[in-house]
């Protein structure tokens, strides 16, 4: 007799929109068919998730995977590895590589680079320009296109769009929420001369949290004027989520772990150019006001900004080492080691890490444990204790900001479209990657 489904997940403790339970998955052709009790027929393959969680699979919406230009940190098939590794199972790419992901060849390369190659499913961000705004409405909705990214600041030559009226005319075309990297470029530019030779600790400094909400405040406005859906990524500030939090009429934002769990002064002191990113890291304040964030339903994802360098690069004296670190990897056991902690439930972790993505990006059949969507799961332990070292990274980088750390709550299994990707540390069916699909760019 032949089998009913292609894989059962047996016995596991399933996470999803209607609370935890005991419950069987039965998936067919990559998509799942039964919750609760398959029934008979047998499965071609059945996993025992006694003692372990099975949550929608994880989405990292933000991530620096470096290709095509600077592959020496990272590339699409390293990247995608280390989110798997994680337990991550879809992740949205984004445009500042080397050529820039401006264009329909531009994306359409990465697309045929990630298709079958990347070990996660994929989604490209394609940056907003001042030279491709009549492009845009077209670009959005191309295959692959997790939308429009636009940085404010922290960027160079094409991709900064400083000015509101560039903003504007880039808000008024497009249909789709996009994302900002929002920081006041003017701001920063005057206050260049805060950094101080060799002391990290300055950056948050040089870029104060008044620069980041200044130019968060510049965004809802234009977005309220010309009716548009924003994102607003990494929020760093106090006052910028507890401003975001009467703005949900225009804007969703997301908050990164590392946010959520360094502090300054101390991580400078301890680790350095190594926890040097933008928005930077900040102190004590700002980061119990963004848990505060979590607590309140402010922050619709989380996200990882895995953003690679090399030790030799960040090794730099500031200010000359290059901003970003290593983090899809470790994002997933790191704030299941918060829920561990008390500081969020694993439902909330779960509405941050899938259905909220599915919700404001609008993803088609992934978010959700539910009939007819993505068989995508991201399995988990809640009582396996590990420590993260920089041995276990799978980023070309080898290396990661926690290395030592020790945390409670472990992705033990990687399963995408019914694959199954990584299982208790070994990546077991590679580079089966594909684009994702959005409801606003379904083919017509």
């Amino acid at each position: 007799m032949s089998s009913s489904y292609d894989l059962v997940l047996k016995n596991g403790t399933v996470v999803n929109q209607d609370g935890i339970g005991v419950r069987d998955v039965g998936v067919r052709d990559g998509r799942i068919v039964a919750i609760g009790d398959p029934g008979a027929g047998g499965a071609a393959r059945t996993i025992d998730c006694t003692g372990l969680h099975v949550l929608p699979g994880v989405i990292d919406s933000q991530v620096h995977f470096r290709e095509p230009g600077l592959e020496h940190k990272e590339d699409l098939e390293s990247g995608s590895r280390a989110a798997v590794m994680g337990g991550v199972t879809t992740v949205f790419e984004m445009p500042n590589t080397d050529p820039l992901t401006t264009s329909a060849e531009t994306l359409a390369d990465k697309v045929r680079r990630g298709t079958l190659r990347m070990h996660s499913d994929f989604a490209f961000w394609v940056g907003g320009t001042h030279d491709n705004v009549k492009d845009l409405p077209d670009l959005e909705r191309l295959p692959g296109a997790a939308g429009i990214k636009v940085f404010m600041g922290s960027s160079t030559g094409s991709l900064l769009v400083e000015d509101d009226a560039g903003v504007e005319a880039i808000l008024s075309v497009i249909r789709r929420r996009a994302a900002f990297h929002s920081e006041d470029e003017p701001m920063l530019r005057e206050r260049r001369g805060l950094r101080v030779e060799n002391d990290p600790r300055s950056h948050p400094v040089w870029r104060s949290a008044e620069a980041a909400m200044r130019c968060t405040d510049r965004l809802v406005r234009i977005a309220r004027k010309v009716g548009a859906k924003i994102h607003v990524l990494h929020i760093t500030t106090a006052d910028e989520i507890r401003y975001l939090a009467n703005a949900k009429d225009v804007a969703t934002c997301e908050i990164t772990p590392h946010h959520l769990t360094l502090v300054a002064p101390d991580c400078y002191e301890r680790l350095g150019t190594l926890v040097q990113m933008n928005p930077p890291v900040r102190s004590a304040e700002h980061r119990e006001a963004l848990w505060w964030g979590i607590t309140q339903s402010v922050a619709d994802v989380l996200g990882s900004d895995h953003a690679p360098h090399t030790l030799e690069e960040k090794a730099k004296p500031y200010p000359a080492s290059p901003s970003g670190m290593t983090g899809v990897q470790t994002f997933v056991p790191m704030m299941l080691d918060h829920v561990n902690a008390g500081r969020l439930t694993l439902e909330r972790f779960v509405d941050l890490t899938s259905a909220g993505p599915q919700r404001i990006f609008g993803i088609a059949t992934k978010g959700r444990i539910a009939l007819g969507y993505d068989a995508d799961f991201t399995i988990v332990d809640m009582k396996r204790r590990e420590t993260i070292t920089n041995g276990w990274i799978a980023s070309k980088c080898g290396w990661t900001p926690y290395d030592g750390v020790s945390v409670q709550g472990w992705p033990v299994g990687t399963i995408i479209r019914g694959n199954q990707v990584m299982w208790d540390g070994e990546l077991v069916t590679p580079s089966q990657g594909a684009a994702v699909l959005f409801e606003e760019a379904l083919p017509r």
